[in-house]
């Protein structure tokens, strides 16, 4: 099967091509563990959890690396993100979301990166991002990797590419790389002091050009420090990247680098200067892959105009007024194709909501005719063909759905063999848990122990003609999220996903 991606580098889709056969080796850029993770963060994570399942469904092993960065580095007029975020942990217990005791000094960035990273795969795995399952061994954290940052930087120092200034610190010299830009679309005449040094404009003095970008920054004072050659001190933010992913996956040049499309500059930028500075190669990977940005009801995410979401205010019910599954916000967040910017909706969800139980409620009706009965189905039956050539076409998840949909609606007097259909198409998109594949086992659309006590209390006052006591019920089960059906001699309750 042909499949195609639209590659940042080059401006066009290319038809993917793997290094080495049958084997994909694939980098993600992670989070920075200073806060609870958003829905614009997971929109990017998981639109690399789609690519990668869709390439272990056509046949590919796909080996899969997403860093932690744990370590805190300087930014463009910001302090330290790993120092301002105590700030932001004290505004946290303030409103209830850290609990008392969670981070016993707000202070120490490694309790505050200990608890934020475990909140980060607390909800990634609830969504089934399928790196976070994975964590250490494919989701290193930086801390972890100073000693192969301070090789990198020396390796670099003596291949000519950076520097020492005049204040100890280590720069990477851009000019020293030609093909600086290329990614982004950047020239040297174009870059403008600090662009892609993410340092104050203090520190221009001491660089050879103003977009040199910092490696290595002595500071006796800062509370997370290594020591090096340069002095006791703490890495750039880029350097990171660019040692776990070679470490990870073992070689120079890798397949495929994902991330968000704000990481093109100066980050990936960054990234490939450095890796192809310390291997000599003249690629880092060979494929550059972008999320496009998430708005919320049509405009920017921001603290400021009271939209900034995280996955967990949406499963808390922070944005519908109820909780929603991350069955559904998955889907919300997927459906979209990323390369078009995405507007994140209340409306959205409850669509998402209401496809996600029909898809559901198939399976377990698909699983219940089937009767234990189980089919083989692989890419030559006609259904998936049409679902993974879809997909191949640039992840064209809005196509791969349509596919779906008609299927759904079509006949299916063989339910083992839908029900492995189905369970191949979720494999990708992972939204109707089963067997360990797919978002968080927890509420599938049953009903709780509460729930099935009213219920029961229902019934109960319609056999004693007490209709106001059952109208009351019901009306106390449907503002809890149920949908109430009520029969001649029955009533049955189902929990909506949002």
């Amino acid at each position: 099967m042909k499949i195609n991606f639209y590659n940042s580098l080059t401006n066009q889709q290319e038809e993917f091509k793997s290094i080495q056969d049958g084997v994909v080796k694939m980098y993600s850029c992670g989070p920075t563990v200073y806060d609870f993770a958003h829905i614009g963060n997971f929109r990017s994570f998981l639109f690399g959890d789609l690519m990668r399942r869709f390439l272990e469904l056509v046949g590919y092993e796909v080996q899969h690396v997403m860093n932690i960065t744990d370590v805190g580095h300087m930014v463009e007029g910001e302090a330290d993100k790993m120092l301002a975020a105590a700030s932001r942990v004290k505004e946290n217990k303030k409103s209830g979301r850290v609990p008392e005791g969670a981070i016993e000094d707000p202070n120490d960035p490694y309790q505050i990166a200990d608890y934020y990273t475990k909140a980060f795969l607390d909800d990634a795995n609830k969504l089934g991002y399928k790196v976070a399952a994975e964590y250490p061994q494919s989701m290193p954290r930086a801390t972890d990797y100073i000693e192969g940052m301070i090789k990198m930087i020396e390796r670099l120092i003596e291949r000519g590419h950076a520097y020492v200034a005049s204040d100890g610190v280590v720069y990477y010299s851009v000019e020293s790389f030609p093909e600086y830009g290329n990614l982004s679309g950047n020239t040297m005449d174009k870059l403008q002091s600090g662009a892609g040094g993410r340092v104050s404009d203090q520190n221009q003095s001491m660089k050879k050009h103003p977009a040199d970008f910092l490696l290595w920054k002595p500071d006796q004072k800062h509370i997370m420090k290594w020591e090096s050659p340069w002095g006791v001190g703490y890495p750039g933010w880029h350097i990171e990247c660019s040692v776990m992913a070679a470490e990870k996956l073992g070689q120079d040049v890798i397949d495929i680098h994902t991330g968000g499309e704000d990481l093109i500059f100066p980050h990936h930028e960054c990234e490939i200067a450095q890796s192809c500075g310390c291997s000599g190669e003249s690629h880092f990977a060979n494929y550059w892959v972008h999320a496009r940005f998430l708005f919320v009801e049509g405009d920017k995410m921001s603290k400021s105009q009271g939209n900034f979401y995280t996955a967990r205010d949406v499963f808390e019910g922070k944005v519908t007024g109820k909780p929603v599954h991350p069955a559904v916000l998955r889907f919300e967040l997927i459906k979209s194709h990323y390369r078009s910017n995405m507007n994140f909706t209340k409306k959205g969800l409850t669509d998402s909501a209401n496809t996600v139980m029909k898809l559901i409620e198939l399976r377990q009706e698909l699983e219940s005719k089937a009767e234990g009965k189980m089919a083989e189905v692989d890419l030559s039956n006609p259904v998936l063909n049409d679902f993974a050539t879809a997909l191949a076409d640039d992840l064209n998840i809005a196509g791969a759905l349509a596919v779906m949909h008609t299927w759904i609606k079509s006949d299916h007097s063989d339910p083992a063999l839908s029900l492995a259909i189905w369970d191949k198409m979720n494999s990708v998109l992972a939204i109707a848990p089963i067997g360990g594949e797919g978002v968080s086992d927890a509420d599938d659309g049953g009903s709780d122990d509460e729930g099935e006590a009213m219920r029961l209390e229902m019934v109960a006052a319609r056999e004693a003609k007490d209709y106001a006591k059952s109208d009351e019920l019901r009306d106390k089960l449907i503002a809890a999220g149920y949908d109430v059906q009520i029969g001649k001699t029955e009533v049955t309750i189902k929990k909506k996903l949002a």
